[in-house]
């Protein structure tokens, strides 16, 4: 069993560094909106493009509610998995053993005792630590429990396709979505002893379907089954008005529509983009997007990224060492200094807000499983960049002159993080 865990562990640790060889050497799609629309982001005419584009569908009627720190997050969600009545569907790239997920497996558990139809789908690789042993209770009260692409030869060819997503989906009816997984350092113990910093969105309204529906894709890959009925579709009215586009991505051709999502959010932009991305390595032709919102249209660009509170030390050096060429054009980043910061979120002039498992890097934008809610809502977009503009109270922000003179230290950061572990 040891040598097994060295095994699959060796195997997690080339998928990260194939995924950071090819941010930096891989092949550049060279994605560019040759013909950017004559119209606001907010029009009619942009929301139908981006609509087609993406393969999704604006749908109105959402509420949402932002949920800051795990503190929040974890408590909302294991409230309403308590008052599930028929389903409750997670899909989860992180699953790891620890306080909070004891309570997430008999919150679960407790559920499926009662008739309530429980689905898990877990990555492997990102669940790596948490054996199935560890859902006993969860499974032998009826629970179903899936991995998603775990080492078995007829998979080894997707191997390097994992679900990233973060999902929950209970009756049909309310869903939650984000950047966090279930593990303890989101409550207590992260980089250094601090607890990470995060963001999680409930939702209720028409989107919850769509958001089953994302669900529902990888659990016929996994279980061979096509979920159907009200107990899984059921979406009542709402007096809200919140527009939202679900945006499923998965590999397709070197392209996914994730990417889609934000190059054409950027490369529309006419006010301000704010990102805040925990893994930051963006490939030429979106560093392109960026640097031309910036120069030729004078956007204000900010970006968001860990400081040395971080949990992937070889990803943050590969990271700093494409802060030069965004400096020298006007684009201000920041590195948060409390704790990690693990919040992925795109705000686009004042009334778009993109939250969902995608980093800005390779991974999630060409091999990865991800989703994210696109909203086109001034008031949720102002309530995340309130969280945002607190962060940035928070983080100290690197100019060029910094990133010049400190660059030979960085190299040497770089090259001892590659002796580090990297989950």
């Amino acid at each position: 069993m040891h040598t097994a865990l060295i095994v699959i562990g060796s195997i997690a640790i080339a998928l990260q560094a194939l995924s950071l060889y090819r941010a930096f050497f891989g092949p550049d799609l060279g994605y560019s909106v040759k013909t950017r629309p004559d119209v606001a982001v907010d029009s009619p005419e942009f929301c139908s493009l981006l609509a087609f584009l993406t393969e999704a569908k604006l749908l109105e009627g959402n509420r949402i509610e932002v949920l800051t720190n795990g503190p929040c997050f974890y408590e909302a969600e294991l409230c309403a998995i308590a008052q599930a009545r028929r389903s409750i569907n997670l899909e989860a790239y992180i699953f790891h053993r620890g306080d909070v997920s004891r309570r997430f497996v008999k919150t679960l558990a407790e559920r499926a005792r009662a008739g309530v139809q429980v689905r898990l789908t877990l990555d492997y690789i990102g669940c790596l630590s948490t054996p199935r042993s560890y859902l006993k209770e969860l499974t032998g009260a009826g629970g179903q429990l899936r991995w998603y692409h775990p080492p078995r030869p007829d998979l080894l060819p997707d191997l390097n396709n994992r679900t990233h997503r973060e999902l929950i989906v209970i009756d049909g009816q309310t869903a939650f979505i984000g950047g966090a997984g279930i593990a303890d350092w989101w409550m207590r113990d992260g980089v250094k002893g601090r607890r990470w910093r995060d963001m999680i969105l409930r939702v209720e309204g028409p989107s919850v379907a769509a958001l089953q529906a994302v669900f529902a894709q990888n659990w016929l890959r996994v279980a061979g089954e096509i979920l159907t009925g009200d107990e899984y579709f059921d979406v009542p009215g709402s007096a809200d008005s919140t527009p939202a586009l679900v945006v499923g991505s998965t590999p397709a051709a070197g392209a996914t529509q994730a990417r889609i999502l934000f190059q054409l959010l950027i490369s529309c932009a006419r006010k301000c983009v704010y990102i805040s991305s925990p893994y930051f390595l963006p490939d030429g032709s979106a560093r392109r997007a960026i640097i031309q919102a910036a120069r030729e249209r004078n956007v204000e660009v900010r970006i968001l990224t860990p400081g040395d509170n971080n949990d992937q030390r070889l990803t943050r050096a590969s990271s700093r060492e494409l802060y030069g060429s965004l400096l020298k054009h006007g684009i201000r980043i920041y590195e948060y200094q409390p704790s990690m910061n693990h919040t992925k979120a795109l705000m686009v002039d004042d009334c778009w807000v993109v939250v969902g498992s995608t980093n800005f890097d390779y991974r999630s934008f060409v091999i990865n499983d991800e989703v994210n809610l696109a909203l086109l809502d001034p008031g949720t977009t102002r309530r995340v960049a309130q969280d945002f503009e607190r962060d940035l109270a928070q983080s100290k922000e690197i100019t060029y002159e910094d990133w010049r003179t400190k660059r030979r230290f960085r190299m040497a950061d770089r090259l001892l993080s590659l002796l580090e572990r990297q989950e």
